[in-house]
């Protein structure tokens, strides 16, 4: 790695607090994570059951964690309280307001439209719609089980489960669904390896009008799902929504690192993002895709998927793209006219990969997964590529920024509030970023080569 101190282990844990300075309504560990522990703790603050913000402390031997941590969150809330708001950030509160001409919004002050204290939706919010969830596996079926779990412990009132099997080597999948979970999950089998793929595949399956997307490494929050589509009942012109990622487990020095640097988090802001009115600050936007959200977390009208193209097939993990599956998707559907919003509400946490190899694999697939995804978006889009153009000296400066040596003297030493970079980037992971940034458009060629191939073997084996 490199002579910084390596990171400590942390904690991960939940505080649920009545409001941001009342009392204690609850503590517990992160869903299937170990009992907290003296000495460093991650929390997710909940308000009435709200996740609102993440704090980071460290408890001492004979302290109360829940007190330590409280003490902290109220400080953090009232930050969050006064902290100036995006564009984005004001359009998410108004959805009604979305689709106006002049696409102006008023100031609130209560917790944002992203629902109650309590975290149930407004008086008056149309019910979620019914929702299709897909889970593109390969072979790891202990994960699954785990994630199928969370999954069928949903509160949503009608929805449809669909595990599809991508690629396999065994039955240990196919075993688990139609044995344990018979009846209560569909399980599709897709054998062209690639996530694009598996997801096509998924959305092909799918029988309701919405349709969300998540992985195997994941636990999802009761509500998740709920969140995560009820913004379509209320937004016609809604296409995709996407929601927060939490880390589940801090235990190892990979994980920690990969969190202290933003990890999959998207913040706790709720935002909008128009084609028709894009975001004053971000100008490179639609083009930065990866602040949308992430492919763990993700739900889309399929009416909207399906007018976009889909998933591109050449992109995602499985490919030699590598990734860029998710991305592409986010701007596959904003350039077809429709609306992308983010709610904190829909929460999962995630299972880092643990090891500093798993690292290296992520920092070079996430370098190749975004030029694929750029690459993708051209091909398939040539009409952007003025766009991107305009852009390109801008986004080269983004490039070379998020994959800089990072926070050299920064302090503390553990992950506060999401990409607070509290530990210096290893300049060799940024240097695998930018051969990953390089590789990307020849891994995506690669790809859609065997792609072009497979069509037409199998168009002549139907001859």
């Amino acid at each position: 790695m490199s002579s910084t101190p390596a990171p400590r282990p942390l904690s991960v844990a939940e505080l649920d607090l009545d409001a941001p300075d009342g009392p204690v309504l609850g503590f517990r560990p992160a869903p299937g994570g170990p009992a907290v522990v003296p000495g460093d703790v991650y929390a997710l603050v909940r308000l009435r059951g709200r996740p609102a913000a993440t704090v980071v402390g460290t408890v001492a031997e004979g302290e109360d964690p829940a007190e330590v941590l409280a003490a902290l969150a109220r400080r953090r809330l009232s930050e969050t309280a006064t902290a100036p708001r995006t564009d984005a950030e004001r359009r998410a509160e108004h959805p009604a307001s979305a689709g106006r001409e002049d696409g102006r919004t008023e100031d609130r002050t209560d917790d944002s439209a992203d629902g109650r204290a309590d975290g149930r939706a407004p008086a008056g919010t149309p019910p979620a719609p019914r929702a299709s969830v897909v889970v593109a596996t390969r072979e790891r079926p202990d994960q699954l089980a785990r994630a199928l779990d969370s999954l069928l412990a949903q509160d949503h009132p009608d929805f449809e489960l669909i595990v599809v099997d991508n690629a396999p080597r065994t039955t240990g999948t196919y075993d688990l669904v139609t044995g344990k979970y018979a009846d209560r999950v569909r399980y599709v089998r897709e054998d062209t390896p690639g996530l694009a793929t598996a997801h096509n595949t998924g959305l092909a399956a799918a029988q309701s009008a919405v349709v969300a997307f998540t992985d195997d490494d994941v636990i999802a929050d009761p509500h998740w799902l709920t969140a995560l589509t009820e913004p379509f009942a209320a937004d016609p012109g809604l296409g995709c929504v996407t929601g927060l990622i939490l880390p589940a487990r801090l235990g190892t020095p990979a994980q920690v690192l990969l969190e202290s640097h933003g990890g999959f988090a998207k913040g706790f802001a709720p935002r909008l993002y128009d084609p028709a009115h894009p975001p004053a600050d971000e100008p490179l936007f639609p083009f930065t895709a990866g602040s949308f959200g992430s492919g763990a977390n993700m739900a889309f009208r399929a009416a909207a998927l399906r007018q976009a193209g889909g998933f591109d097939p050449a992109t995602g993990t499985g490919t030699p793209a590598r990734g860029g599956d998710d991305l592409y998707a986010f701007v596959a559907v904003l350039c077809a006219g429709f609306r992308l919003r983010y709610t904190s509400q829909a929460l999962v946490w995630h299972h880092h990969r643990d090891t500093w190899q798993d690292l290296r694999n992520q920092a070079y697939g996430y370098g190749a997964g975004l030029t694929a995804y750029l690459t993708a978006t051209l091909v398939r889009s040539p009409r952007l590529l003025p766009a991107l153009l305009a852009r390109l000296p801008r986004g080269l400066a983004h490039a070379r920024t998020m994959t800089a040596q990072r926070g050299e003297t920064a302090e503390g030493g553990i992950p506060g509030e999401h990409g607070t970079q509290h530990h210096p980037w290893p300049r060799s992971l940024s240097r695998l970023e930018r051969r990953g940034m390089l590789y990307g458009p020849v891994g995506y060629a690669k790809a859609r080569a065997r792609t072009r191939v497979r069509t037409g073997s199998r168009k002549a084996a139907t001859r």
